[in-house]
């Protein structure tokens, strides 16, 4: 996401933003967020025909979603104050799921491992199936008992 529509969506302006990751820079490393070329700046102004992002004097950030998640630890609006909050929580209900179900996904994984061997016997099958039509389509010789014909 642009910095700007972050900055919307945090309810701070873009350069109170921009001060935040500048201060905190080291909290965002490149797979976090990244700066756009001029030329990438320039085709998403012109994909944007009504463009609302204006006369910019610097190119913007983007921020991937681990970036959005640092980003909401430190802004200091209550917008960003409540995202982080949420994000925490969210975290530790997923940690908290992932214990509690330990032995589901243990089991769901040794299920999987089973399917999975059975790949190599379903194209066995496969393979038996292709020869066997194979055998069908070329002539046979007919086999039994053979009766001449008196003239």
């Amino acid at each position: 996401m642009l910095d700007s529509d972050l900055a919307e969506l945090y309810q701070v302006e873009t350069k109170v933003l921009n001060q935040a990751v500048k201060r905190n820079i080291e909290r965002f490393p490149d797979d976090f967020m990244f700066r756009l070329t001029a030329e990438q700046w320039g085709d998403l102004k012109s994909q944007n025909v009504t463009s609302r992002w204006g006369g910019r004097r610097t190119l913007p950030f983007v921020f991937t979603e681990q970036g959005v998640a640092m980003l909401s630890s430190v802004l200091n609006s209550g917008v960003a104050i409540q995202v982080n909050i949420q994000i925490i929580r969210v975290f530790t209900k997923m940690r908290e799921m992932l214990l509690t179900h330990k032995e589901l996904l243990l089991e769901v994984e040794s299920m999987r491992k089973r399917v999975g061997k059975q790949d190599e016997k379903i194209e066995l099958i496969f393979n038996y199936l292709k020869q066997f039509v194979k055998d069908q389509e070329t002539p046979r010789t007919p086999i039994g008992f053979k009766i001449k014909k008196e003239d």
